[in-house]
């Protein structure tokens, strides 16, 4: 399996918990929860069973529904009918698409007081109403998403945790590369913006290194994603499935905001609530909203109408985005890959640092103000985050996919608000530089902020 920080943190929980508590691992279809779940399992456990809720046989359901006043009866019957070894303390039981049983999630609460086993949970769409009626969420349960591969976890799979490691030192010293080396990871990032950090796609690129047939690979994710719209959306199918084919038109504007009005005419959002929340809790998109008044805190002043929807994995939106074609074409990936598809690329660019963002822990804000009056009012910054320096400050981020630029609103941005404001980044696609309290990044830091 390809090495994940996530690793990490299930070890810790493991190593922290000592059976205090069930892991819930929640993600995307196909972001790699199952592959995750079994591998530490195989590894860190003398024995592990997966019950896949997907394919689950009606006998073990009604263990579940029948047993667990009797756990002595639940266990001896379970290991039967799975033909595994359970050994106290040291066995791994992981339940597979949770969220298609609710009732073997509510369960959890008695088999963590039993003591006796390790439980992970693996799931998505865990939040929406269908799947938590009528259930008593468990306390004794730990949540944990799991996002497609990082960066750093992409340089990993490709071999190069030496240049993994010095970004991340260059992130902290400030210090550019060698430009021999800036364009390497330039390559490499371009290269991660078309394969993303969808497993099955990134394993195809290791193997064959050829990226129409990884195209293939997200396109059949891509299907699997409209499908479990039609399966498991409802009443909102035509909601979600409308929002999701209006995202990469949504991008490519210049403000890049959500437009209700662009999915039919006279549309509120109160209408479309649900399908918004549907797409984010199935983690297919993440949502970046306006903080309307720039403080630390910023979901405080956050304006929910105003909003941008990213698509959560970039490697799927470079697929999407060009989805009125069969297959890719050479030339399309070549003109990315060397940055001369100068709109869709700044699209994807953005996308990308918004993954970038979250992946490091970031919530997603931006600032937009417009004024007919007074164009030193008018400014559209793309991304807000909030750092320590040496008090939390907001720090304001531009996106610039192009070797010419302008900075004009981060300018005023900074003129307005200059108290509050902390260091002012500029995210580009030349080498580090810094001016007074302005960096100018390589695109690639982004993943290090």
């Amino acid at each position: 399996m390809l090495e994940r920080k996530a690793y990490e943190r299930l070890l810790n929980w493991k190593n922290t918990e000592q059976g205090a508590s069930a892991l819930l691992i929640e993600g995307a279809r196909r972001v790699g929860k199952s592959m995750l779940a079994e591998e530490f399992g195989k590894r860190e456990y003398r024995s592990h069973l997966i019950i896949d809720f997907s394919k689950a046989a009606p006998d073990v359901k009604r263990l579940f529904e029948e047993r667990r006043e009797d756990l002595n009866s639940f266990f001896t019957l379970l290991s039967a009918y799975y033909g595994k070894t359970f050994y106290e303390r040291n066995t791994l039981i992981i339940f597979d698409e949770v969220q298609l049983f609710p009732t073997a999630r509510e369960t959890v609460k008695h088999l963590v007081a039993d003591g006796r086993y390790d439980y992970i949970e693996t799931g998505s769409l865990i939040s929406i109403k269908r799947n938590v009626e009528n259930i008593l969420i468990p306390s004794e349960e730990e949540r944990f998403e799991l996002n497609p591969f990082d960066f750093d976890e992409f340089l990993w799979a490709l071999g190069e945790r030496a240049l993994a490691d010095l970004l991340r030192e260059t992130a902290e010293s400030l210090k550019p590369l060698p430009d021999a080396l800036h364009r390497k990871a330039m390559e490499l990032l371009r290269i991660y913006l078309l394969v993303g950090g969808m497993p099955q796609a990134l394993n195809s690129y290791l193997e064959h290194h050829d990226l129409m047939r990884v195209d293939a690979v997200k396109r059949r994710i891509l299907e699997l994603y409209r499908n479990d719209m039609e399966k498991y959306a409802g009443k909102e199918t035509a909601r979600v499935a409308a929002i999701f084919d209006n995202i990469p038109a949504q991008l490519s504007t210049h403000e890049k905001r959500f437009k209700l009005s662009s999915l039919e005419k006279g549309a509120r959002g109160r209408t479309y609530e649900d399908a918004f929340f549907w797409l984010e809790d199935a983690r297919i998109t993440s949502t970046c909203f306006n903080a309307t008044d720039p403080h630390v805190g910023l979901g405080l002043y956050r304006d929910r109408p105003s909003f941008k929807c990213y698509l959560a994995d970039t490697g799927l939106l470079s697929s999407l985005v060009f989805s009125d074609r069969r297959l890719q074409s050479d030339q399309l990936y070549k003109d990315i890959l060397f940055g001369k598809l100068e709109i869709n690329g700044g699209m994807l660019m953005e996308n990308l640092v918004a993954q970038m963002l979250k992946a490091s822990g970031h919530s997603l804000y931006f600032y937009s103000r417009y004024s007919k009056e007074k164009a030193d009012e008018r400014m559209e910054i793309d991304f807000l985050i909030t750092k320590e320096q040496p008090k939390a400050k907001v720090c304001p981020l531009e996106v610039k996919s192009t070797k010419r630029y302008a900075t004009s609103s981060l300018n005023k941005f900074k003129k307005k608000f200059k108290s509050r404001i902390g260091t002012d980044y500029v995210l580009h696609t030349a080498n580090l530089k810094i001016q007074g309290d302005r960096q100018y990044l390589p695109l690639y830091l982004a993943a290090y902020l």
